[in-house]
C-alpha cells in the first residue's frame, strides 16, 4: 500500500458481530453524521484456478454494470491501486474488450461466475462540531452466497479521512474502533479473503522464488526469464489499451531480455528448444517494435518542430501526416497478433520456460558460479573489443553495433545479478547508460534519414525545407550524443566494475 492510501484510508477487519459505537467524541469535537445503507449484488467472474485475482486483477459485475481492475506493472510509478474500468454488457458474459484485457493474465482459459457476494454498506459521515469534514467510515458486510468460499463472509471498516482530519482525530477515532474489536489490517481484496490460499498463491508469471541458495544455474535461468516475463504480462493491457507508449517499450524490453537471456545460455539449455522460443519472440519483437519505432519517431519530431521557425511549423507537421498513419497500422498490427493464439501459446511457453527451462547438464555447485561469471564474461569482452577496434570518427553503424554489443552485455550481466548481486547491478546499471547515449544517437540518426527520405518524395518544396530544418536539429542532437558517449563508455569500462568477472 503506497504512502498516500494509508494518509487517505485506515482498514480495519472486523468480526461479523462487532457493533460500531456511537462515534461522538465526549468533548464535543467531532459528531457522527446521519448513516445511510446500501445493498448490492456482485458476480465475480475468473478462471477456475484464479488466474485473474492471483496476478492482482478482478471482474465483477453489479447492478452497476462490469468493472475491470487491472493492476499496476510498475510498483515505483506511484499509488499502486489497480485502474478500473466500467463497461456495460450481458450480465451473463463478460465484455469482449475485458477479455481481451486479461489476455495475459487468463491465456485461453475460460472466465466463469466463480462467486455472488451480497454487500451491505452503511456510510457513517464524521464531522467537528461546526460541520466541517473529519472522516468517513464505511462498514462493509460481504457474505458469499453462491461460490466454493473457504470463509463465507468478511467484515470490514474502512476510514477514509478528510485531508482536514488533525493527528488527535485520527487517535481518537483510531482507538475507538480499536476498543470494540477492530484490527487495522492492510488492503486485501476480497475474493482473496473469501478464497484463501487459492487466491493468494503467486500469478502464474510470477518469478519462482528460490527455495534455498540462489546462485545455482538454473535458479539463475528461472530468475532471468521469469523476471522479463513478468513485465511483459504486466504491461500487456496498457499495451492495448494505448495510452501509455511505455507499456509498449516495457514489453518490447522485455521479449529482448528473454531472447538474449537464451542467447547467453545457449551453450547450457536444448538448442532446439531455445531457437524455437527465440523465433516466436522474435515475432512480437517485431510486431512491438515497429509501434514502438513509430512512437518514438513520433514523440521526436513533434518536439523538435517547436524548435525551427513558427511559419515553417505548420509545414512540418504535414511531414507527419503518413508517419500517424503508418502508426495505425502498427498498431492494428499488434492488437491482431496480442489477440492470436500463437501469442497466448508464447505466454504459456516463456511461463514454462521460467519454471522448467530445458538444461542439458547439471552443473556442480562448486561450479555454479565460475559458470555463471563466464556467461556474463563473454558478451563484456565482445564489447570491449568492439569499442577498441573502432576508428577515430567511427561511422553511425558502427557505433550502432557498439550499442548491440552494449544491450547483450547489460542483458547477460542482469542475468547473472541474482547469483552476484551488488557487483553485477553496478555493471548493468553503467552499461544503460552507455546504452542510452547510443540510442539518442542512433534515434537521431534514424529521424534524420526518415526526413531525408520524406523530403525527397514531397511534391512540395516548403514541405521539404521544414523537413530540411528537423534534419538539422537531428543532425545537431546526434553530434551532441557522439561527444557524450566516450564519458560513459569511460566509467563503465573500468577494471573494478569488471572485477566480479
Amino acid at each position: 500500500m503506497s504512502t498516500r492510501d494509508r494518509e487517505r484510508r485506515t482498514r480495519f477487519a472486523a468480526p461479523p458481530e462487532l457493533h460500531v459505537p456511537p462515534l461522538t467524541d465526549p468533548g464535543g469535537d467531532v459528531f457522527e453524521g446521519t448513516t445511510t445503507a446500501t445493498r448490492t449484488l456482485t458476480t465475480c467472474w475468473d478462471t477456475h484456478d484464479l488466474r485473474l485475482v492471483r496476478a492482482g486483477a478482478s471482474l465483477h459485475h453489479t447492478d452497476d454494470g462490469w468493472r475491470l481492475a487491472l493492476p499496476s506493472p510498475d510498483d515505483d510509478r506511484g499509488d499502486n491501486a489497480p485502474a478500473t474500468q466500467h463497461h456495460v454488457g450481458d450480465p451473463d458474459r463478460p465484455p469482449s474488450v475485458a477479455i481481451d484485457l486479461v489476455t495475459a493474465f487468463t491465456r485461453g482459459a475460460p472466465l466463469e461466475a466463480i462467486a455472488t457476494l451480497r454487500t451491505t454498506q452503511r456510510r457513517v459521515p464524521i464531522t467537528t462540531a461546526d460541520g466541517g469534514p473529519v472522516a468517513c467510515i464505511i462498514d462493509e458486510d460481504i457474505e458469499a452466497i453462491e461460490g466454493a468460499a473457504t470463509t463465507p463472509r468478511v467484515r470490514e471498516l474502512v476510514v477514509e479521512w478528510n485531508s482536514a482530519a488533525s493527528r488527535q482525530q485520527r487517535t481518537a477515532l483510531d482507538a475507538r474502533l480499536r476498543s470494540v474489536g477492530a484490527e487495522p489490517v492492510e488492503p486485501v481484496p476480497v475474493i482473496v479473503r473469501l478464497f484463501g490460499a487459492r487466491a493468494s498463491a503467486p500469478s502464474d508469471a510470477a518469478p519462482v522464488k528460490a527455495a534455498g541458495a540462489s546462485g545455482s544455474v538454473a535458479e539463475v535461468l528461472c530468475a532471468a526469464i521469469g523476471e522479463a516475463t513478468q513485465v511483459l504480462v504486466a504491461n500487456d493491457p496498457g499495451a492495448r489499451l494505448g495510452d501509455d507508449p511505455e507499456a509498449v517499450h516495457q514489453m518490447r524490453v522485455a521479449a529482448r531480455k528473454v531472447r538474449s537471456h537464451l542467447r547467453t545460455f545457449r551453450k547450457l539449455v536444448d538448442e532446439p528448444w531455445a531457437n524455437g522460443l527465440r523465433e516466436e519472440l522474435q515475432w512480437l519483437g517485431e510486431l512491438l517494435g515497429d509501434v514502438r519505432d513509430s512512437d518514438v519517431l513520433l514523440a521526436r519530431l513533434e518536439r523538435n518542430v517547436a524548435k525551427i521557425p513558427a511559419a515553417d511549423r505548420d509545414l512540418a507537421h504535414q511531414l507527419l501526416a503518413e508517419l500517424r498513419a503508418h502508426h495505425a497500422d502498427a498498431r492494428d498490427a499488434l492488437l491482431k497478433g496480442l489477440c492470436s493464439a500463437r501469442y497466448t501459446a508464447l505466454l504459456d511457453r516463456l511461463i514454462a520456460a521460467a519454471q522448467r527451462p530445458r538444461l542439458l547438464l547439471r552443473v556442480d555447485a562448486r561450479d555454479d558460479a565460475e559458470v555463471l561469471r563466464g556467461l556474463a564474461r563473454g558478451p563484456v569482452r565482445s564489447l570491449r573489443n568492439s569499442v577498441a577496434a573502432l576508428p577515430d570518427e567511427p561511422r553511425d553503424e558502427l557505433l550502432h553495433n557498439v550499442r548491440i554489443h552494449v544491450k547483450r552485455a547489460r542483458y547477460a550481466t542482469e542475468s547473472v545479478e541474482r547469483a552476484f548481486g551488488k557487483p553485477a547491478r553496478a555493471l548493468a546499471r553503467a552499461l544503460v547508460d552507455v546504452q542510452d547515449v547510443l540510442g539518442e544517437h542512433q534515434d537521431a540518426v534514424i529521424a534524420a534519414d526518415w526526413l531525408r527520405d520524406a523530403a525527397v518524395k514531397t511534391d512540395d518544396e516548403r514541405v521539404g525545407f521544414a523537413a530540411g530544418q528537423l534534419a538539422a536539429v537531428e543532425h545537431t542532437a546526434a553530434l551532441a550524443a557522439r561527444k557524450r558517449w566516450p564519458s560513459a563508455w569511460a566509467t563503465v569500462n573500468k577494471k573494478k566494475l569488471r572485477a566480479w568477472l
